[in-house]
């Protein structure tokens, strides 16, 4: 295999402590010295790039910038949207063609909420494709259904199709949380 037929992934991922707020936490981790995800994104970038690496053959999975999720504050969809995006356009060359999100414990509705809300208010902008990793923000719900009984296999296929046509609304910009 050459190297136009690899593709790589970057897969970058920041926690913040579950009852901080993006301002509290990225104060405390600055105090502590501890890369954020911004910082986090220009290693990785840099690393690449001093490998050798193409850059028009990964797909970089980050984390959006999020409040801990037991912050009494939650950020609002768009305030998520507009951290992570401008966090993303500060760090990440256009020469990435997909950036795959990592769901980060956010509940697959929330997930998708915050990927519509990005794709909404930016699509113009943005020089690569937003998505998920299509991990846990999809299939969580469907394993719980599921539980490896048989009984469950139709309505645990049922839900995963719902959340796979909301993930895909989401990426258009055109999810309706109502539609769930």
């Amino acid at each position: 295999m050459n190297r136009q037929e690899l593709i790589k992934t970057a897969n970058t991922r920041v926690n913040l402590a579950m009852d901080e707020s993006f301002t509290t936490c990225n104060k405390r981790f600055a105090a502590l010295g501890i890369p954020q995800t911004e910082e986090v994104l220009y290693t990785v970038f840099n690393q690449l790039y001093l490998q050798g690496n193409l850059l028009e053959g990964i797909i970089l999975k980050p984390n959006m910038i999020v409040p801990g999720l037991s912050c009494p504050k939650q950020e609002s969809i768009e305030e998520v949207a507009d951290a992570t995006v401008d966090c993303l356009l500060r760090c990440v060359p256009a020469a990435v063609p997909v950036i795959a999100f990592l769901s980060g414990g956010q509940s697959p509705e929330l997930a998708s909420a915050r990927l519509n809300a990005m794709n909404l208010r930016f699509k113009a902008k943005l020089p690569w494709e937003l998505s998920f990793s299509f991990g846990w923000a999809i299939q969580q719900p469907a394993l719980e259904i599921w539980h490896g009984k048989e009984v469950n296999t139709a309505a645990a296929q049922k839900e995963l199709h719902l959340r796979a046509k909301c993930n895909l609304a989401a990426q258009r910009g055109e999810y309706q949380p109502e539609k769930e």
